[in-house]
């Protein structure tokens, strides 16, 4: 079902646009999740350390891709508002050959520099080498992360975040039992769990890009659409990659304090390890809502409708504060039956490294909410740079204070997680000056 967010209740088609992109995301998280969960529970913390540690490096290098799709979805979208068919055949062409181009280039990069990444990542003697089958594997689904998640943004910029969900459900259910089936069954160890992630991934990224094609006729790029319009190019590629920087620069502060983790040993780093996906999966809505948001702002942005932007943004934040307070809740109260669901009971000090973990970052969950919306905004209205600042902010303060306060014996590891919220709190700051001062003027009329 396509949705037109420029017309009706707002409240009401946000939430109702953004439910199945909050409920596909969580879904994406399975496919390393599952993993994870039955790497930890049959093949010992060891593996559960590399491929947690996998997990991190992955979210970093498929961010550049997501970013640059997020960019391109946010130029479909105003091409939608203004209901600008043509030229959005043409963005989609365009977009697809750079991002393309990109993704293979990305590829090659990492095989060849694989042993470089891990002495990078400070990665133990003891797992290197589990690692390494695990991250050989798991790179060749870097091309199905970018099918899925291009047509996906082209299906959300129209309005329809339906479809991407159901894509998902299926290749995530796909990927849970080929876990099952290649690590316990047919004992392929982390391998054997890469294995099922890569061909799961396939499923979905090949799958949605059919379904496009045949069932949206009206986005299918014709010859027409096929010439090289380098100023469209210029314009898809500074949104793009500027969005691409934000989402990338975002997880590159996150894999170097990675590096940090991994430098407390292997259970600090099996504990965030586990601690990580938890905390995903508690702020992924919060951030899938600001990607709805981003593409309600887009389409609105499109249509010169700023009053509708405006009410938008308040009825936005009280939900997203709402949400985030309560699983903040939830969190906290259930952070050890949480990490139990990737670590054992007798594995007390990665237990209890993670509940700490939990309960520090996870008791702020409202800051990082309003931090996905200003995102969210200054993207959606042609102001990427805006949230790449943000981000800059946000990681930087949190990598500099990650590593001041757990050289201090009073907090140790636990400084590494108390820095983040300090790092949303003053993007969160900067972010609401930016908007006082942007939105008092007519960005809708600034072509």
């Amino acid at each position: 079902m396509n949705r037109d967010l420029t017309t009706g209740n707002i409240t009401k088609s946000l939430l109702w646009f953004a439910f199945p992109i909050m409920l596909g995301n969580l879904l994406q998280q399975f496919y390393n999740v599952a993993d994870t969960i039955i790497v930890g529970q049959f093949l010992g913390k060891e593996a559960l350390a590399a491929v947690g540690s996998s997990y991190t490096l992955m979210t970093f290098l498929t961010s550049i891709l997501l970013g640059l799709c997020m960019g391109s979805g946010v130029a479909f979208s105003i091409c939608y508002g203004r209901k600008e068919m043509n030229k959005l055949r043409s963005d989609i062409f365009l977009s697809f050959c750079m991002i393309g181009g990109i993704t293979i280039l990305i590829t090659v990069l990492v095989f060849t520099g694989l042993e470089v990444i891990l002495q990078l990542l400070q990665v133990p003697s003891d797992i290197y080498g589990t690692m390494r089958e695990y991250l050989w594997v798991i790179f060749w689904g870097i091309a199905a992360t970018f099918f899925y998640n291009f047509f996906a943004s082209l299906l959300r910029a129209a309005g329809n975040s339906t479809v991407p969900l159901l894509f998902l459900g299926i290749s995530a259910a796909l990927n849970i039992g080929l876990d099952l089936l290649f690590v316990i069954v047919f004992k392929k160890g982390v391998g054997g769990a890469a294995a099922a992630t890569v061909l799961s991934q396939y499923i979905s990224g090949i799958g949605i890009l059919i379904y496009t094609w045949v069932w949206f006729p009206e986005l299918r790029v014709d010859k027409r659409a096929m010439k090289w319009r380098w100023r469209v190019l210029k314009e898809i590629f500074h949104l793009s990659f500027l969005t691409c920087m934000q989402q990338s620069v975002m997880n590159f502060g996150i894999l170097m304090v990675q590096g940090l983790v991994n430098s407390f040993g292997s259970a600090v780093m099996a504990a965030f390890s586990a601690a990580v996906k938890i905390d995903s999966f508690a702020y992924m809505p919060v951030q899938d809502f600001g990607n709805a948001f981003s593409t309600f702002v887009a389409q609105n942005y499109g249509a010169g409708k700023k009053e509708r932007i405006q009410e938008g943004v308040r009825g936005a934040v009280r939900t997203s504060f709402l949400f985030s307070t309560a699983v903040s809740i939830v969190v906290f109260v259930f952070a050890r039956p949480l990490m139990m669901i990737f670590v054992k009971p007798y594995e007390t000090e990665i237990l209890q490294v993670g509940v700490n973990y939990l309960r520090i970052e996870g008791s702020f969950y409202c800051l990082i909410g309003f931090l996905f919306l200003l995102y969210g905004y200054f993207r959606a209205v042609t102001r990427p740079g805006i949230s790449l600042v943000l981000t800059v902010i946000s990681l930087g303060i949190r990598v500099v204070l990650a590593y001041v306060l757990s050289s201090v014996s009073t907090f140790g590891v636990n400084g590494i997680w108390a820095a983040v919220p300090i790092g949303w709190m003053f993007a969160d700051i900067v972010g609401y000056i930016y908007y006082r001062k942007y939105s008092g003027r007519n960005p809708v009329n600034e072509k």
